[in-house]
């Protein structure tokens, strides 16, 4: 698996990029999110991959962030219908932020305005993610500028926590049960740690 990339941008296109890692050039597919961030070709960057190993190829996909990333892997390996060339492009039209909010919120209309994303699929796309990222959104409202307070170091770990056990496949509800219930026998608020035992846990019923 390779995980990122780091070496001199050759190409920069907003649709993929190659980039001059030890004399071997990869070529990544990018959003337009992360071709705006990668800056002049000659440089050198760090760019988070994500491969897909399809029968004729290997792709390699790549992300300026790791939220980035994170949502492109939750749209193809959750969403009934959406791949890597339709995680792209919803990526491209609009941020990570916007893109929690408005399907916490079921806002159809906004995410319908994105390239390739009829009513059918952006009903689809708030159906099946609506539980896995409107936790996430809550935890970023709470601790942005101008919120109520910022998060505590155990929140910030146990939110950590709770997006994991997310993207491994577990519905929100049950990861933050396993988790609070952790916190609350004395567990360290600590990410991995929490992780670990809530999978314990989970995997017992």
């Amino acid at each position: 698996m390779i995980t990122f990339l780091r070496g001199r941008l050759t190409t920069s296109l907003p649709d993929r990029a190659a980039i001059d890692v030890g004399g071997v050039g990869y070529e990544v597919f990018i959003p337009i999110s992360t071709y705006d961030r990668l800056g002049e070709t000659g440089r050198e960057v760090t760019v988070l991959t994500h491969l897909q190993v399809r029968e004729d190829a290997h792709v390699l996909y790549g992300f300026a962030t790791e939220e980035e990333r994170d949502l492109f892997r939750l749209l193809i390996n959750r969403v009934t219908g959406v791949g890597p060339k339709m995680g792209l492009s919803i990526l491209s039209g609009m941020s990570v932020r916007d893109f929690q909010r408005n399907v916490v919120q079921g806002d159809t209309a906004a995410l319908s305005k994105i390239s390739g994303v009829g009513k059918k699929t952006a009903e689809r796309i708030i159906l099946e993610l609506k539980d896995k990222v409107g936790v996430a959104e809550a935890w970023r409202e709470a601790g942005a500028p101008g919120g109520s307070s910022p998060a505590t170091p155990q929140q910030v770990a146990a939110s950590d926590a709770v997006l994991a056990l997310i993207h491994l496949g577990y519905k929100q509800a049950e990861a933050q049960k396993a988790v609070k219930k952790l916190m609350d026998d004395g567990t360290p608020a600590q990410s991995d740690a929490l992780v670990r035992g809530a999978l314990r846990m989970l995997s017992q019923g």
